[in-house]
């Protein structure tokens, strides 16, 4: 087991510090792609799940622009990106070390969320609430989607 085989689950955290539904989002467009995760769970093969991470990844993208958005780091917000950080942490972790790709995912969203969150304060004061969060969304939604490509490439067809 080499740190570059964990480096997906990883990355996938990060994607999730900014972003709590584009991880299971990219996972479930894999999913409906016929691709495998390295890692096994059942629930990414239940077909009402793959529908509701997509819709609820476009409902995170529309919302946040929002004013009434609440920071990514409030309880609610730090919950859900345990929950898809480890989901998605650990299906991209290979077969057998899904815990271990849980738990980096999960030790990389939670932190980084108030990174994140202080660069988006930031873009949010230099270029406003909606530009910054579009330029956000596109850095995300392409990392979370490149993570996911490569961690599938190769992988079996389902």
């Amino acid at each position: 087991m080499t740190l570059p085989s964990l480096l997906p689950s990883v990355l996938i955290g990060a994607v999730a510090s900014a972003r709590s539904m584009t991880p299971m989002a990219a996972i479930a467009g894999a999913r409906l792609m016929r691709r495998r995760t390295p890692g096994r769970l059942l629930l990414l093969d239940h077909p009402l799940f793959k529908v509701g991470a997509l819709v609820m990844g476009v409902g995170e993208l529309l919302g946040d622009k929002m004013r009434s958005a609440p920071d990514r780091t409030v309880f609610p917000g730090l919950l859900a990106r345990v929950m898809s950080a480890g989901i998605a942490g650990a299906a991209l972790a290979p077969r057998g070390r899904e815990r271990l790709g849980a738990g980096l995912a999960v030790g990389t969203a939670v932190p980084l969320a108030y990174a994140t969150l202080a660069g988006r304060k930031e873009g949010m004061r230099r270029i406003g609430q909606t530009r910054s969060g579009l330029i956000e969304d596109a850095l995300i939604v392409a990392a979370g989607v490149v993570t996911v490509v490569l961690a599938v490439h190769g992988g079996r067809r389902g």
